[in-house]
């Protein structure tokens, strides 16, 4: 699938992407490694190339980092290692050990970094498929009321499209994003929110489920690789909404469905970045119905089948109680069946 920031098919299907899990961040029996102390600054100016077979440990990977930040200016040389910025792993998934890093498998997330420098970093280290510029906010629509626009954070230079491995009890789902423009979902051997999906899954066997703030889809693509046979996800963010129609086309070999029919492209989706009543971005039938909507949660009622659903709710703000059972009393005045919050 052609990607919408590079250009590039650096978007795979699902099944591809979970065969690689197994060998992508191994070392080959010539692979060399140093472990360097992250919480302090790098010794010297040195740091290790490529091996043969093309893998650099990601420790050396960012001593390359922290020399280039220094050589531009950006760092004294005082600064600890971590200073360079936060490592996200393309493909991410749970892994005990560190990895060792093939070409254009690491968007680097840092608030330091400059345009200039970034530009560098992609031409001379070839780990690092994008970098990012961070802030200190999550970025995306973290409001619930839509009362302001979302923030994001700036891609700087190459691609920080990723994927994500996540286990399911019916199998992996593999789960794109564009980093900038989301907020960051780690990979875990157990994810709290999937389990609780799976157990109201399991008590209540729903005809329709519905993840009406679905991000990028994880837990919406769990009921569906679940058999459920229709299921709804909706955000109101044009990244989310976009993104989790891309990771049902990614999916769609685990689900009982046709082609998907993407409705939008993400620069369509873009002019409007939120949106209020539902608009289908993306749909695939067959034994199983499963659709994709831009759109206030609070408004998803108007395109829901007038039977029950199970619905979950993954509101950002989960510590505010009253906000909470605001939204939760609000949706059950409307769409009939069960809802609760992952």
């Amino acid at each position: 699938m052609k990607c919408p920031v590079c250009g590039d098919l650096c978007i795979r299907d699902a099944p591809e992407v979970i065969e690689s899990v197994p060998s992508v961040f191994s070392r080959c029996r010539r692979c060399t490694f140093r472990v360097l102390d992250k919480s302090i600054p790098l010794r010297g100016r040195f740091y290790a190339t490529p091996c043969e077979c093309g893998k650099r440990f990601i420790d050396e990977v960012f001593a390359h980092l922290y020399v280039i930040m220094v050589e531009e200016g950006i760092l004294s040389g005082n600064e600890p290692l971590k200073a360079v910025g936060s490592p996200l792993l393309h493909p991410g998934f749970f892994k005990a050990g560190p990895p060792f890093l093939p070409k254009d498998s690491l968007v680097l997330l840092s608030p330091l970094v400059t345009g200039s420098a970034a530009e560098r970093i992609i031409k001379e280290v070839p780990e690092v498929r994008g970098v990012v510029r961070s802030g200190d906010f999550i970025p995306g629509a973290t409001d619930p009321s839509l009362a302001t626009l979302p923030r994001t954070y700036e891609l700087l230079a190459g691609c920080d499209v990723r994927a994500g491995v996540f286990p399911t009890g019916a199998g992996p789902l593999v789960i794109y994003v564009q980093q900038s423009q989301m907020h960051i979902e780690f990979p875990r051997i157990d994810n709290p929110k999937i389990r609780s999906v799976e157990r109201h899954l399991a008590a209540h066997s729903p005809a329709w489920c519905v993840d009406a703030c679905s991000g990028a889809g994880t837990l919406g693509l769990c009921a569906a690789r679940h058999g459920v046979r229709g299921v709804v996800l909706n955000d109101a963010w044009y990244a989310a909404a976009f993104w989790s129609a891309t990771n049902l086309h990614v999916n769609r070999m685990f689900l009982r469905t046709g082609e998907v029919r993407m409705l939008f492209s993400c620069r369509t989706l873009r002019e409007h970045p939120v949106r209020e009543d539902p608009v289908l971005v993306a749909e695939a039938t067959g034994e199983q119905s499963i659709r994709v909507y831009q759109g206030d949660f609070r408004q998803l009622w108007k395109v829901l089948p007038e039977e029950p659903v199970c619905a979950v709710l993954d509101l950002f703000e989960k510590s505010d109680t009253r906000k909470t059972g605001d939204a939760i009393r609000e949706w059950k005045s409307r769409v009939p069946g069960e809802v609760f919050i992952p």
